[in-house]
């Protein structure tokens, strides 16, 4: 049966009454080590691991075609790897290994399939046999306790949509979508590793519902700050930082749209053109006219540049 990151404890579509206590429960068996995340901030070696094989990873997601589900399988299962497992420095075969492993995995719990061939070849350096990559896989679900259905923010996402209550059901997919697409980004970033994934599905549905329903974030604000699983202090600076992200992703967009033209005019028509097409949200002014949100709506209440 193939593995759903959205039900990380059960094979079916709706959470049963004691599925989501159980996932708070058992989320922090599927991050990182402090140990780890004391390393990332210390050691520049774990920090360029990392970085190169998340690197390599999305290769594989783009020249393979894979679901973008596996790739974030597989660095979640790198990231528990190698906070538990010290990786010996001077042996770059071990990255691409620990790589193609991790993908091998990914692939299996998502029954998809999988080529070593498509990673070996003249241009990678390396090239493993079967029985190696193997032990390579024994010795990652070794580490990780054989913990393969990974509780990972989409595991939340469906628990916190139900939480916001709302005004129309429709706008709960336009949610999930941007949601995902914030959580997607949000693992390349090692500060996101301390958080827990239910706080960083929370932080990514707040931050996409003051994108697509500026007016009802307040509520949704209030309603998840005060889920009885949600540390607060934890969301305030998980959202804080995602806000940070979109707002950095937003500002080298623009940059790039900006040095892609040649006349103002024209970088004003793609900038609306670019505003309509994601539905930037828009705030009032007293003149009856609209102008772009671009100011950042902490979760604290308050407002900055």
């Amino acid at each position: 049966m193939e593995f759903d990151l959205e039900n990380s404890l059960t094979s079916l579509e709706e959470h049963q009454s004691d599925t989501v206590p159980n996932l708070f429960a058992s989320e922090s068996d599927h991050m990182p080590s402090r140990n780890f995340l004391h390393c990332l901030k210390t050691s520049g070696f774990y920090v360029s691991f990392r970085q190169e094989a998340i690197s390599l990873i999305l290769q594989a997601q783009y020249s393979c075609n894979y679901d973008a589900f596996i790739p974030y399988l597989a660095v979640n299962y790198m990231d528990r790897f190698i906070s538990k497992q010290e990786i010996p420095q001077g042996k770059p075969w071990i990255l691409r290994l620990v790589v193609i492993s991790c993908l091998s995995l990914a692939a299996k719990m998502k029954n998809a399939h999988f080529s070593v061939s498509d990673f070996q070849g003249e241009e990678a350096g390396f090239i493993f046999d079967t029985q190696t990559i193997n032990r390579m896989e024994l010795l990652i679900l070794d580490a990780l306790n054989w913990r393969m259905r990974s509780i990972t923010p989409f595991s939340f996402v469906h628990f916190f949509i139900s939480v916001l209550e709302l005004k129309d059901p429709s706008s709960s997919q336009p949610l999930k979508d941007r949601a995902t697409e914030i959580i997607f980004k949000a693992q390349n970033e090692i500060k996101f590793l301390e958080f827990k994934p239910s706080i960083v599905a929370a932080s990514a549905l707040l931050v996409a519902s003051n994108e697509l329903l500026p007016l009802q974030f307040p509520l949704f604000k209030c309603s998840i700050s005060s889920c009885a699983f949600v540390n607060k202090e934890k969301l305030l600076s998980c959202f804080n930082a995602v806000q940070e992200m979109v707002e950095m992703e937003w500002y080298e967009s623009m940059l790039d749209t900006m040095s892609c033209t040649r006349t103002p005019l024209s970088v004003l028509d793609r900038q609306c053109t670019k505003s309509e097409s994601e539905t930037t949200s828009t705030t009032s002014i007293n003149n009856g006219s609209t102008v772009p949100e671009i100011k950042r709506r902490r979760l604290n209440g308050h407002s900055s540049k």
